[in-house]
């Protein structure tokens, strides 16, 4: 695999181990009642604070998937009693090994009819998310204000209930000043900023009254997408500032969809977030994977595109997607906290015969095809997942 920077020792994401998919159920099932444990948060893990001078490194995994789309299939494939529990079996070791992780929600936890029309999800959808490890959503992007303020306020409390967080979007003006447009975790003693902006919501304006309810990244976006709106960015950074995180990871929805183009537009708002202390940039929205630069030096990353994670798969290239892990490190000598290396896990959408939709690391189905296991995939998905695989690596080079 090719990689930029140091390569990350996360033996969550190792591609060597050749075991079949049933197996790597199995260990996921039994694993799935100790996440809790696993996933302890802030002071809790053992170590927080025991940082500097030590001599011992802390090191700390921040894991990012793409876009989960709400779409007719994607809602269908919980089932009637809408379990999408087995959707997520198999990314559940990388989503759940992560200490924090997030992902990219577009649409909204409302009410029925589920489905693309009103891009409604039913809120089993938002616990199984949570069940697999997701700690975050971003809600800033297209669907933001599908179903309008009162959609946007639904999601956000079913995310709440699910026991996870939302990132970009506030439903009250009392919540965006309570929040104002990032959130801070603290994970072994490194407080992390994360913050979310969206390019636009398809076109449609916020209701008067309503601006604080969405992080824009345009003034024009619900037009052309030309004048990024530089004050609005800077004012949610320097709020960022004036709390000292250790690292700040924006999660940006931009880009245009089905292109592997970067704008003019997406280079400025890289310099702004560069100049207002961005440590890393995690993009959707394009559906597509794009390209990944690390620069070692400076120790800043941007994944310009994660792809899809979950959405219907109908076009070339967005049946599979990555998920992506930055190491996170504060030196033990010198206390310096800074991204030291990234890694990702390809991933396919997988539709058996019956309908049921999977979401399958691509080396490890691959490997099960490749051993004869009892629930291998198909040889069309496996030469699939071959193709998928190389288009990947294309992609991720640039």
């Amino acid at each position: 695999m090719a990689r930029f920077g140091r390569k990350i020792n996360n033996s969550g994401l190792s591609a060597g181990a050749k075991i079949g998919i049933a197996a790597a159920a199995l260990a996921v099932l039994m694993g799935a009642v100790l996440l809790i444990v696993l996933k302890p948060s802030g002071a809790d893990r053992p170590g927080a604070g025991e940082h500097i001078g030590t001599g011992t490194d802390t090191v700390i995994h921040f894991v990012s998937g793409g876009d989960v789309n709400v779409t007719d299939k994607v809602v269908s494939a919980g089932g009637s009693n809408y379990d999408y529990s087995d959707v997520f079996l198999d990314v559940m070791p990388i989503l759940s090994g992560g200490d924090l992780t997030t992902l990219n929600f577009e649409g909204n936890f409302y009410e029925e009819p589920y489905g693309a029309k009103h891009n409604s999800a039913p809120g089993e959808l938002a616990q199984a998310l949570r069940s697999a490890g997701v700690d975050i959503l971003q809600t800033a992007n297209s669907k933001s204000i599908t179903n309008g303020i009162l959609g946007l306020s639904a999601t956000v409390d079913s995310i709440r209930s699910a026991g996870m967080q939302s990132v970009g979007t506030y439903a009250t003006r009392e919540q965006f000043q309570r929040y104002q447009g990032f959130l801070i975790r603290e994970v072994n003693g490194i407080r992390i900023a994360i913050t979310a902006f969206t390019k636009g919501m398809d076109g449609r304006g916020l209701p008067s009254g309503n601006e604080y309810c969405v992080n824009l990244l345009y003034q024009d976006y619900n037009s052309a997408y030309q004048k990024v709106d530089e004050d609005g960015i800077n004012s949610v950074l320097q709020a960022i500032e004036k709390q000292n995180p250790d690292i700040t990871i924006a999660l940006l929805h931009w880009g245009s969809e089905f292109n592997d183009q970067i704008s003019k537009t997406q280079e400025k708002i890289v310099k702004i977030m560069a100049d207002g202390g961005v440590d890393a940039i995690v993009g959707t929205h394009p559906h597509y994977v794009q390209k990944i630069g690390f620069d070692e030096e400076t120790g800043m990353l941007i994944a310009y595109s994660l792809g899809d994670l979950l959405g219907d798969g109908d076009k070339a290239g967005t049946n599979y997607s990555v998920i992506l892990d930055m190491e996170i490190t504060r030196s033990g000598e010198t206390g310096q906290v800074r991204i030291t290396g990234y890694d990702y896990v390809p991933i396919y959408r997988y539709e058996s015969e019956t309908g049921a939709v999977r979401l399958l690391r691509i080396r490890e189905a691959m490997a099960a095809y490749e051993n004869s296991s009892i629930d291998a995939v198909t040889p069309e998905d496996y030469a699939a997942m071959k193709n998928a695989l190389e288009r990947i690596e294309s992609r991720v080079n640039g």
